[in-house]
């Protein structure tokens, strides 16, 4: 897919408000007209989880906390965030995150689908960063996660979906999510946004202070639980945060590799947005598009969908055509490791867990969770 693309010749100052929403979530008709604006209430005050006294966090060549000597006894975190308490003094862009492609597309024996489990079960195992194409289905008036075109694969409405993610969210107090809506109809956010209040995640919204942000810019997860803002939402086109400045424009914060890859080799380089300067993609967040495909012919239109009997060697942590050597090529090409590890079928690869030991590995630390799905030991191999 590609849209419109902003750019922003310096940096914009957000206020701290939600945008204008509608705040009453029983009243969600689609040609409404009556908004109120929402005033956030978060406190500059930060009491911070750290993983030891004197810890320094570095954003160049690895996702990986530096200590520095201090005369203070060390204070240990033993509370994790996102699973690790190392994590917690860390800036949320110097951490390697496990995403799902597609989430919402687990429709059982449909080949469009991207991943087998549902959205509770993907945050269960460690996933992070989930993300799904938004879809208007002909003659509804309610928005829904659509593959490509409602036809082939309807999951149904987002604020289903969006409603498990808030559920889950409001039961790990110490988790940082992020969700990347894509836009597939091109729409305007204001045709979303009742949509997305009304299932109660905005409580846990993160408003960045201002637009674009740059790696240095983002705080650390703890400052994020403390705050209650562990939802980072955004949209790939069409974002308007002078608007709704908690709907993220993407690809002037985030850019990725090559979308729906059908190369193996993975190449690192920017796809999406073009024509990004070198010097500017250092100093962003960035997604590598780790899910191979193959080109098959659905209800008569010619359709990308995921290469599912290479997925223990897309899926694995070694070999050619693995994420973890695709990872690697990155980490060595841009001088840090990737933010987002974007997969089909996160469950599935060389053993269990196989994408989060890739992930561990960027964040130099150790993997030893039991994976995937609500059977602990029912990550499939093939």
């Amino acid at each position: 897919p590609t849209g419109p693309y902003q750019s922003f010749s310096t940096q914009i100052t957000l206020g701290t408000d939600l945008g204008s929403i509608n705040t009453d979530a029983t009243s969600i008709a689609s040609n409404s007209t009556t908004k109120s604006t929402v005033k956030s209430t978060k406190s500059q005050t930060v009491t911070f989880l750290t993983g030891s006294a004197g810890t320094t966090t570095s954003l160049s060549g690895g996702n990986a906390t530096s200590s520095t000597s201090s005369p203070t006894p060390e204070v240990t975190n033993t509370q994790p965030c996102n699973n690790y308490p190392e994590f917690c003094s860390r800036k949320y862009s110097n951490i390697t995150y496990v995403a799902c492609h597609n989430s919402p597309f687990i429709t059982p024996n449909n080949l469009a689908a991207n991943q087998q489990y549902d959205v509770t079960s993907q945050l269960n195992d460690g996933v992070r960063f989930i993300q799904g194409q938004i879809q208007w289905p002909a003659g509804g008036n309610e928005p829904h996660f659509c593959h490509t075109s409602c036809d082939i694969l309807d999951a149904g409405p987002i604020t289903d979906w969006l409603t498990q993610v808030k559920n889950w969210v409001a039961s790990h107090p110490y988790d940082v999510v992020t969700i990347l809506l894509g836009n597939g109809n091109y729409s305007t956010p204001n045709l979303y946004v009742p949509y997305i209040e009304q299932t109660g995640i905005l409580r846990y919204i993160y408003t960045p202070p201002v637009v674009p942000m740059t790696l240095d810019d983002w705080p650390t997860l703890s400052e994020m639980v403390l705050k209650g803002q562990r939802v980072v939402m955004f949209m790939d086109y069409m974002a308007n945060q002078t608007e709704y400045p908690w709907l993220l424009d993407e690809f002037s914060q985030l850019w990725e590799t090559p979308f729906d890859p059908i190369d193996q080799k993975f190449p690192c380089t920017v796809q999406r947005p073009p024509n990004l300067a070198e010097k500017d993609a250092k100093n962003r967040l960035y997604m590598i598009n780790h899910n191979l495909n193959i080109e098959l012919s659905i209800l008569g239109a010619d359709m990308l969908v995921p290469a599912r009997t290479e997925l223990n060697v897309t899926n694995n942590v070694t070999g050619d055509g693995s994420l973890g050597l695709s990872a690697n090529n990155c980490r060595s090409d841009w001088g840090r490791p990737p933010n987002f590890l974007n997969v089909d079928y996160y469950n599935m690869g060389g053993f269990p867990g196989s994408v989060f030991e890739v992930a561990a590995q960027m964040n130099n630390v150790t993997y030893n969770r039991q994976c995937c799905g609500m059977n602990t030991s029912g990550a499939e191999r093939l």
